[in-house]
């Protein structure tokens, strides 16, 4: 039977408005099985769903307040404690990472200050509603092998140091702690806080001071860091040596 061209028209447009029913159909088939299979996995503890976040008022002041307990009088802010201090008040749910020359206190504020904000001060939340405090665990990069079981139960995290862990051999694979450590953080929504007194190029390779220097990480571990931690880089003059003179 011949049909006329409107007719023809409006049955091109049922079937084509079919198909897309059907296409949309398995599209949301697909998102509600994704669905079902992460929730299914976070039951089994395979990935939280708690990422660690907090808001803190007076961020600076209390940052400072804990470098004149840790250093004493000759405390003084740097430019780089912004960085610190903007971080502190909102995290976003993202660790810290400070990167840069010695003696400008990094160790002091990720070993000394940190753990007293989170003891006193800052109220840790979760994406699931839970709010409290939790634990505040560090450790040297150099311990990152011994403690490793130790490690996996924390859900706060600080490595000083990185980069003066030991790649090592277990059973004849090797396993560079850090790496590990970074992908544990990234896939249970752990929060990592490290110092590191390397520079960029000598963590993830590159040419610096006309030196190339090889990768100790590779660009999986740089962008899990990118994402999840904040990086403040501290460059100026060594303070330890200078109020030592």
């Amino acid at each position: 039977m011949d049909l006329r061209p409107e007719q023809e028209q409006l049955l091109r447009q049922v079937a084509e408005a079919s198909r897309r029913r059907a296409e949309e159909e398995k599209k949301n088939d697909r998102t509600r099985m994704m669905g079902d299979v992460i929730r299914a996995q976070r039951r089994r503890g395979f990935r939280g769903d708690d990422k660690v976040r907090w808001r803190m008022a007076d961020a600076a002041l209390m940052l400072m307040r804990g470098l004149a307990y840790a250093i004493g009088p000759s405390a003084q802010w740097l430019p780089e404690y912004d960085g610190v201090a903007e971080w502190l008040a909102d995290n976003r749910g993202r660790g810290l990472m400070c990167i840069g020359d010695c003696g400008r206190g990094k160790t002091v504020i990720t070993r000394d200050i940190l753990p007293i904000l989170f003891e006193k001060v800052i109220n840790v939340r979760f994406s699931d509603g839970i709010v409290g405090h939790i634990c505040y665990s560090y450790f040297r990069a150099t311990e990152l092998r011994s403690r490793w079981s130790e490690i996996e139960h924390c859900k706060v995290i600080c490595v000083d140091d990185v980069g003066t862990e030991p790649v090592a051999r277990v059973y004849g694979e090797t396993h560079n702690y850090f790496a590990e450590l970074v992908d544990l953080c990234n896939d249970r929504d752990k929060l990592l806080i490290c110092s590191t007194n390397l520079t960029h190029a000598q963590l993830f390779g590159g040419e610096e001071d006309g030196v190339t220097y090889p990768a100790r990480y590779d660009q999986r571990t740089f962008s899990r860091l990118t994402a999840n931690t904040v990086r403040v880089y501290f460059e100026g003059e060594d303070l330890r040596i200078k109020n030592n003179q």
